[in-house]
């Protein structure tokens, strides 16, 4: 899933103060920002596997596994990579940290302050 240069797409749980702190510190470095709830996210596999393509990481790296979902229908078990992207599309709110998107490129943003390796700027005060 590919984004304009200057834009940011933000899949996040607005539940979440952590995750809304990084959709706050995107907004305060793009002008264009698209902020998408776990519940909104993409419903296709292809945008699934475009996105797991810029992240750089197998579909079972974005789980939480200390979620109750994960613990009791998941754990201990293998799936092959279009399975994986099956939980993911159905379960997204076992995403662990929000994940944003711009061009080609996507992060996962563990800490609030992860946004700045889209940007290329440093964060303030850091």
């Amino acid at each position: 899933m590919k984004t304009h240069e200057r834009e940011l797409l933000i899949y996040y749980n607005p539940d979440s103060s952590s995750d809304r702190k990084t959709v706050a510190h995107a907004q305060s470095v793009a002008p264009h920002i698209r902020s998408y709830s776990y519940s909104q996210a993409p419903s296709t596999g292809t945008s699934w596997q475009q996105i797991l393509i810029a992240l750089g990481v197998h579909p079972k790296e974005l789980l939480n596994k200390a979620h109750p979902y994960y613990q009791q229908h998941i754990r201990g078990r293998e799936f092959d990579e279009e399975s994986w992207i099956k939980v993911l599309r159905y379960n997204p709110e076992m995403i662990k940290a929000p994940i944003a998107i711009r061009g080609a490129r996507a992060v996962m943003c563990a800490t609030p302050t992860d946004i700045y390796k889209l940007t290329g700027l440093l964060p303030p005060n850091l």
